[in-house]
């Protein structure tokens, strides 16, 4: 439960109930309270209704719905019981999730094959190298090694190399950037950890998106701070990209006045989606007024794949379709960037960087030496090769791989698991799947059972949200996409009827 809490106004509350009410609901007549707290519960599963959220009083909503006052609070009541809703005299009333098995620890790990067949990996969202370009990169970075062995090895900023090619890339991007003000990291991870230690102190509140990158929420929890999720605004539902709320952004950052917000604006992960420039102007004004930094991850930032698909064929320079980075719309010391090597090249390569100004980026680089002191020289070296020289080839044969896979995905669920439903986004390593009503936290669960490794959406809410929800990487190679989705669908009747996987000697449909 988040400390500081969100009220949500009668009118708002009606607009997200009559975009519940579109959704497929249980067959047969069910009164209108129930129909009501149903419409609540399936809002905040799916995230659009943030756990913490203050509803109106009874009397607030039943006028704003042309309810009586008794129906709405016999549905306030049966949330209440369903463990969806707390109440307390004088405090009001505010949604919860009901007690229950979290999901699994590791969903986002990979697993090897066990002995009996292989274990279909659907939690890892990161590519395979691009070869033959990182072979060759790192011959040219063993032959470069030499002249760096000379020294101690120890570069807590970076090697100077790496550096310029990660300055240079953000001043085509339309971000003007000089290697003072960037800091290389042992991958994007290592660059948050190193800001939440200097950002961040126990206490603090951080406004983070709903849904949001999972390793992140962990990092910031163990940091001490208190999240408060800003849920995104789903227009027409899953079928279509959500955008920031931008309503909601502005009565957090007003209300909560948060240390730090965490954002994912470029191919955002869970869901891929790009926020538009407009949208990303005014959540910086309303920072700004709030006094809080935002902090940028733009580690899947180069994966534009949609874009470039309706616009042609990507150029050196960023598209003109992408927004640029949010730094760029605010040049003093409100916005912090993240971004990785690990998304684009391969997850291996453990390149991180941080953009920052240049006094933050020298406390940065003191402060890292108590941790790694540095990242390996070698793999900078590899890294700045692949950034510096041959980037637009490495982007296009990654782009090309993610874009036949995300179409061969596509057509693949929506022929086996027709119900299931989840927009087509612009970018980005993953597919953000509503399982029509289908507990994530099963699903997951049962492809422990069935050898198919999921990554639960609970996983990605701050408060345990997203029930009906499973993320799945556009890393399965396309020729691979019909067989991955029939085991997932093989897990989800799994899910659904509770039944027992079958042995292998029984002839269970997941053994390869």
């Amino acid at each position: 439960m988040t400390e500081w809490h969100s009220t949500v106004t009668p009118p708002a509350l009606a607009r997200l109930l009559d975009t519940a009410a579109r959704l497929p609901q249980p067959t047969g007549r069910r009164p209108t309270y129930r129909r009501l707290a149903d419409q609540v519960r399936t809002l905040v599963s799916e995230g659009r209704l943030p756990v913490g959220a203050r509803l109106p009083a009874e009397r607030e909503l039943a006028a704003a719905l042309a309810l009586s006052r008794t129906t709405v609070a016999t549905a306030y009541e049966a949330l209440r019981a369903d463990g969806y809703l707390r109440s307390r005299r004088g405090a009001g009333s505010w949604t919860t999730l009901p007690e229950g098995a979290p999901p699994p620890g590791d969903a986002l790990h990979p697993v090897p094959p066990d002995e009996q067949g292989h274990t279909l990996d659907l939690g890892v969202a990161a590519l395979p190298a691009p070869q033959p370009y990182l072979g060759e990169a790192a011959a040219r970075a063993v032959e470069q090694l030499p002249a760096y062995a000379a020294g101690h090895g120890c570069y807590p900023t970076g090697v100077p190399v790496l550096r310029e090619a990660v300055a240079r890339r953000f001043t085509q991007r339309g971000l003007p950037t000089t290697p003072d003000q960037i800091l290389i990291t042992t991958g994007a991870m290592g660059a948050l950890h190193l800001l939440h230690r200097a950002l961040v102190g126990p206490g603090d509140r951080v406004a983070v998106e709903g849904p949001s990158y999972p390793h992140t929420l962990q990092a910031l929890r163990r940091s001490g701070a208190r999240l408060v999720p800003v849920p995104h605004a789903w227009p027409g539902g899953p079928e279509l990209m959500p955008s920031w709320d931008l309503p909601e952004w502005q009565r957090v950052l007003r209300g909560a006045a948060p240390k730090l917000a965490y954002v994912m604006p470029d191919f955002h992960n869970p869901t891929g989606a790009l926020i538009e420039e407009e949208q990303r102007r005014e959540l910086l004004a309303a920072a700004r007024a709030s006094g809080t930094i935002v902090l940028a991850d733009e580690t899947t930032a180069e994966l534009g794949w949609g874009l470039e698909r309706a616009a042609g064929a990507p150029t050196p320079a960023a598209p003109a379709a992408f927004p640029r980075p949010m730094a760029a719309l605010d040049r003093g010391a409100q916005v912090v960037t993240v971004g990785s090597a690990s998304k684009l090249l391969w997850g291996g390569l453990r390149i991180g960087w941080v953009r920052a100004t240049p006094a933050l980026v020298r406390r940065l680089a003191t402060d890292r030496v108590y941790s790694d002191v540095g990242t390996p020289v070698l793999d900078q070296l590899i890294a700045a090769v692949l950034i510096g020289e041959r980037l637009e080839e490495v982007r296009t044969h990654q782009l090309e791989r993610l874009r036949a896979s995300a179409g061969a995905l596509s057509a693949a669920l929506r022929e086996q698991l027709p119900g299931w439903r989840f927009a087509e986004p612009p970018g980005g390593l993953c597919l953000w799947l509503a399982t029509d009503g289908l507990s994530g936290t099963a699903l997951a669960q049962a492809g422990e059972r069935g050898r198919v490794r999921i990554a639960a959406g609970t996983r990605f809410g701050a408060d345990g949200a997203f029930e009906n929800f499973i993320r799945i990487p556009l890393t399965v190679p396309a020729p691979a996409a019909h067989a991955a989705v029939e085991r997932l669908a093989a897990v989800a009747e799994q899910a659904a009827t509770g039944d027992r996987w079958p042995t292998a000697d029984g002839g269970s449909p997941l053994v390869a």
